[in-house]
């Protein structure tokens, strides 16, 4: 059993979401869920965005360092950066391709809204996943890496205790030197906002010297203070859901996988927890399907589940 637990200051800074959105596109009447989803396909359906990232050490030096794994592939991340070649671990790719964007494009949670529902269903969660391996091709430090996305799909949901939501799945390919690294699939689950957010921005028009344009002497500001209460009904920060994926194939990797990495985990948010809370992982069961390793694991605070992960390793 493994205990997890997170200060504000690390939960506000590990949101590790990418691609774009531009802030001149209008935004559609939309009034129901279905509506929602209808707009998404048709805008979304055949859209692949490409970026790319140099996969440096030191973004994944913070990384262990934050996550008090500071040992890295044999070297001490306190002292020395990863050399060129080190495997990125299973997951750690979370920390690269994060927004480009300036903060008054980004959704109230501080991600990216490229593949987002449109308003009023802006309320995100991140419901669960499925990312595949190449274990033989990791993206490794000192790689020039493309990250290709796309939506898979947006359908339209109800229930009983939330009403109307949006179900979006999207699919990010990520390519490293040697060819494509692994596929990353994510499901977020989009509802209606609670209530409206308030901002204020300012600025100044730019002026023009001599016939050249001078960038505006200004400073904008968003205002999201207490946003994870006022807009999504939380009563606190909430941990970000693949930094629990993170958490528990490392715990796999120390357990079950004797440092090695795995090929596949499938993964669902069943609850979430909030900054300063404690939670504990521990496996389910493990065991051989044919030849593959199939592990359960679970995180869990208090005995109340917060994510169920399926990790598999095959021979």
């Amino acid at each position: 059993m493994k205990r997890i637990q997170y200060s504000k200051r690390v939960a506000k800074q590990l949101l590790f979401q990418t691609t774009r959105h531009s802030s001149t596109t209008p935004a559609p009447l939309i009034r129901t869920a279905a509506e929602a989803a209808s707009h998404m396909m048709e805008h979304f359906a055949q859209k692949v965005t490409k970026r790319s990232q140099y996969i440096d050490a030191n973004q994944l030096r913070k990384l262990a360092v934050t996550l008090g794994r500071p040992v890295l592939d044999g070297h001490d991340m306190r002292r020395m950066s990863a050399p060129a070649g080190t495997p990125v671990p299973p997951a750690h790719h979370l920390v690269y391709f994060t927004p480009d964007d300036v903060e008054a494009d980004l959704g109230a949670d501080g991600s990216d809204r490229a593949f987002n529902a449109p308003a009023p269903f802006t309320r995100r969660m991140w419901a669960g996943g499925h990312i595949k391996f190449d274990r033989g091709n990791p993206l490794r430090v000192g790689d020039e890496a493309e990250e290709h996305t796309k939506l898979i799909s947006a359908v339209a949901k109800t229930s009983r205790s939330a009403g109307e939501m949006v179900l979006v799945e999207v699919e990010k390919k990520l390519y490293g030197t040697q060819g494509l690294a692994l596929v990353d699939k994510r499901s977020w689950i989009f509802r209606p906002v609670i209530q409206r957010q308030s901002d204020a921005r300012g600025g100044v028009a730019p002026r023009s010297v001599n016939g050249s344009i001078l960038a505006p002497s200004s400073m904008s500001d968003v205002i999201l203070d207490n946003n994870c209460e006022t807009a999504e009904g939380h009563p606190g920060v909430v941990v970000h859901g693949p930094l629990n994926v993170i958490n528990l194939l490392d715990y796999w990797r120390d357990i079950h996988g004797q440092g090695t990495s795995p090929d596949e985990i499938f993964y669902r948010a069943v609850s979430p927890v909030y900054a300063g809370e404690e939670y504990q992982i521990r496996t389910l069961s493990v065991v051989s399907v044919y030849t593959d390793l199939v592990s359960e694991l679970v995180a869990e605070r208090d005995g109340v589940v917060i994510m169920k992960a399926t990790i598999i390793k095959k021979a």
